[in-house]
């Protein structure tokens, strides 16, 4: 399957969402259809044999909206799908922009074999500018719907502002009694045709100001999927047609001498009511995509972290270029107050960096030669040069920002009951004000009544508000959360987030700093030839147990036929002798007596250290001592999360003294100790299970690494301290911060979020369950209580604004810090 992304045209509300979804759902070869409103945009998964981006866009077309592939589908024509990538290209000698003419300049230290043509080099550049999401200050997607929103915005105000220029003296003329306005000259029923003359007048210009949503809602109508735009022209033009049969039953009056009849049609013109509706749509959908505007914010200072320009130096001289050109290995200067154009490694001074942008943390970091730099960070004080190790679309904002745009964009299962009810919402809407029209009618009531009614339904109702109800939501809150450094994959993690009822840690570098340090060396051999049997079985372990041996050791011997054991240690051979290094496991396993070593063994577990066993053939020559320290706010963030009720457990391989010892001091009541990394999965599908009637969903906390299964099997997985390495396949909400309180403020966040999409979900329903029950007029009798259509075209308009200003709450959700 081929992921595709598409530019939609023509949605205006939840009912055209819903019916580009069926349409492309309906072809053969389509899944995962996810249309979004909000952006204007659709993603699907193809099969390559079965259907094409044509036939895709036919059938979006026959639903009667437009459709095209966006730049960031990943085509095949695509610049990024190019065969010259920025990996096989970034070690080739690359002339600079000022050389590019010249065969005989080079880069620094690039042989005359090692270079590349001209045209390679603009391929190259045009794919790094391209996908340098960050850097280049632009986004595919981002720029498609800031694009999409701007034009919105200057067609509805143009539209508005000529709407407003006609509308204000249409309704001081067709009101000026009721405002207590004195105007002879359109008073009596002498004036009464150019009373109504006038008001046709102004109301044609509003007419055509608004045709492109009339010409929309009537194809809508045409195209048997409805949707909001049809309710609106509906509406507006019965309205209009209404005042024009009354402009003629006046002037047949006029000439029959019928003054009855003339007075009569005076008081049915409608033309205030197509005027009112139309103009008080464009001004609550200018505020809604102004609104709507703000939604993106967060991604768009995101994307705006990143310099526009840098300085390089090539062929020993500084030079100012744009940040997209940047290659892997070019040496980039960084002055006082600048920002860090991508991922590198300092090589020449020391500085302290401000990462906030990226990790959350508000104390600048130091930076001294070797220790890496991260795009889109600060530096403070100091003049640095750096290498750059990762550019374009590698580094670790153009990352966060892909990440935030796609999980922006994705779908919430919770909108799929919106989805569901939108599809089928409009129909029942036009079925109900033909219902109201006759229902009226049959009753008694007058034509001027049932009519009144039946217009007040259409314009009443608001699937616009259905359709914004969680997308705003979720990219504020996505955006919300990158802002502090967590990143959700998918608006489904962040949704079932706030629903988890336990949270798994992994203990070490999750709970633990995980940099452990040797603190006891035992052993009846000499102290020196001991840590170095030690160092040689450890060197090749990326265990951290092993690392502190080796960073404690510092030297050894050379081996042969090492074997590392999962969970349980590593073997190897020194000088023709097997040795052993690793937990008590290993040692049953391979029958080596550890009783003589025993009390000392206790002691140290008895003190919260990690013990590791050392023999030689069959014979325990030692222990090595190790202890982790927990990190500073882990009891913080446990103690908090039990405070919101949630079950928290910690899963580890070590020994069952060392995990209790942890568990104790962080507030963790359930603990699974000495657990092989391909049996954690296990003990999250025992959690999940649970009760049998009420499912209980899980959100493991891990490195991303080791703990990959089960990260994936739980409901959430949440990768910790991931720093400048964020893409960790399989986790759904990525921590940049080495921080557990961030897992808090994540699940804070969901719910909030969570909160604000039922908040909108239940205005968009419960709005329309109360309102059009009143525009039908069914408390007419009863109470005398009835909607004018102008009041109802107002009502549907601040609905939506109402979604979007609510959504916007949460840009402001307080993260502990």
């Amino acid at each position: 399957m081929k992921k595709m992304h598409f530019d939609i045209q023509g949605m205006s509300c939840a009912s055209c969402q819903a019916h580009v979804t069926k349409a492309v759902e309906k072809l053969e070869g389509t899944k995962n259809v996810n249309v979004n409103l909000l952006t204007n945009d659709m993603t699907v998964d193809i099969d390559e044999n079965k259907v094409d981006s044509k036939k895709i866009i036919q059938a979006i077309e026959n639903a009667g909206y437009g459709a095209n592939i966006s730049s960031d589908s990943g085509s095949s024509d695509s610049i990024s799908s190019t065969s010259i990538s920025s990996d096989s290209i970034s070690n080739k000698n690359i002339p600079n922009n000022n050389n590019i003419t010249s065969n005989n300049d080079s880069r620094d230290n690039a042989s005359s074999d090692d270079k590349i043509t001209v045209s390679e080099r603009e391929v190259y550049l045009s794919n790094n500018t391209h996908s340098n999401t960050a850097s280049t200050k632009s986004s595919p997607m981002r720029n498609r719907v800031q694009e999409s929103n701007d034009l919105a915005i200057k067609n509805m105000k143009s539209r508005l502002i000529i709407s407003l220029i006609f509308w204000i003296p249409l309704m001081i003329i067709a009101m000026h009694k009721m405002l207590h306005i004195s105007m002879p000259a359109f008073d009596g029923i002498k004036n009464s045709l150019i009373f109504a003359l006038v008001q046709f007048v102004l109301t044609v210009p509003i007419m055509i100001a608004n045709k492109n949503l009339l010409k929309n809602g009537f194809k809508s109508l045409l195209k048997f999927a409805p949707n909001m735009d049809a309710l609106v022209a509906i509406g507006s033009t019965a309205s209009f047609i209404y005042g024009c049969i009354s402009i003629f039953k006046m002037a047949y009056g006029f000439g029959y001498n019928d003054l009855n009849l003339v007075n009569k049609s005076m008081r049915n013109l409608y033309f205030d009511s197509a005027g009112t509706i139309l103009t008080l749509i464009t001004v609550g959908k200018f505020f809604e995509a102004k609104s709507k505007g703000k939604t993106g914010d967060a991604i768009t200072k995101l994307i705006n972290l990143a310099p526009k320009t840098s300085i390089v130096i090539r062929e020993g001289k500084e030079e100012v270029i744009p940040t997209g050109e940047i290659l892997v290995n070019d040496i980039i200067v960084i002055k006082p107050g600048t920002s860090i154009p991508v991922d590198g490694v300092v090589i020449e001074g020391s500085t302290s960096i401000n990462q906030s942008s990226i990790t959350g943390e508000s104390i600048p970091v130091e930076k001294n030669v070797g220790d890496e730099v991260i795009s889109g960070t600060i530096n403070e004080n100091g003049y640095i040069k750096m290498k750059a190790t990762k550019v374009g679309a590698e580094t670790t904002l153009s990352k966060i920002v892909k990440l935030v745009e796609e999980a922006s964009v994705s779908k919430a299962p919770i909108e799929n009951l919106a989805d569901k009810i939108a599809y089928y919402f409009v129909p029942i809407i036009i079925t109900i004000a033909i219902a109201t029209l006759f229902g009226w009618i049959i009753a008694g009531e007058s034509m001027s009544t049932a009519f009144n009614f039946a217009i007040s339904v259409l314009v009443i109702s608001c699937p616009c508000a259905l359709g914004l109800a969680t997308p705003v939501a979720i990219m504020v809150g996505t955006g919300r959360g990158a802002e502090s450094g967590i990143l959700f994959k998918t608006a489904e993690a962040l949704q079932t987030l706030g629903e988890v009822k336990y949270v798994i840690f992994d203990k070490t570098g999750t709970i633990t700093k995980g940099k452990p340090k040797v603190t006891d060396i035992i052993s009846e051999i000499n102290e020196q030839d001991f840590l170095k049997i030690a160092y040689s079985l450890e060197k090749s372990s990326e265990h951290p147990l092993a690392k502190a041996v080796v960073e404690k050791a510092k030297e050894g011997f050379e081996v042969e036929n090492f074997l590392a054991i999962a969970g349980k240690g590593v073997e190897a051979e020194i000088n023709g002798k097997k040795y052993y290094a690793g937990n008590i496991k290993l040692m049953k396993e391979n029958n080596i007596e550890t009783e003589k070593y025993k009390d000392k063994a206790s002691k140290l577990l008895s003190e919260g250290k990690t013990v590791l066993y050392i023999a030689c053939e069959k014979e325990l020559i030692g222990l090595i001592g190790v202890a982790d320290t927990i990190k500073d706010d882990s009891k913080n963030a446990i103690t908090l999360l039990n405070s919101l009720g949630i079950k928290t457990v910690m899963i580890t391989g070590d020994n069952k003294v060392v995990a209790n010892e942890i568990a104790k001091q962080v507030g963790i009541k359930n603990v699974y100790s000495e657990v092989l990394p391909q049996h954690k999965e296990q003990i999250v599908s025992n959690l999940q299970k649970g009760n049998p009637v009420n499912v209980a969903k899980v959100a493991f906390v891990g490195d991303g690494i080791n703990d990959s299964p089960a990260l994936a099997k739980s409901d959430v997985g949440i990768a910790i301290g991931s720093g400048t390495d964020i893409a960790i396949d399989s986790a759904d909400i990525i921590l940049v911060r080495d921080s557990l309180i961030d897992v808090v403020n994540a699940i804070k966040l969901s719910r909030k979020t969570l909160k604000n999409v039922k908040e909108n979900l239940f205005w968009a329903f419960f709005y329309n369950a109360i309102c059009i029950p009143l525009a039908a007029g069914l408390f007419y009798k009863s109470f005398g209580l009835e909607l004018n259509p102008m009041i109802g075209s107002l009502a549907m308009s601040l609905s939506s604004l109402f979604v979007v200003t609510n959504a916007l709450r949460l840009r402001f959700v307080k993260m502990q810090k």
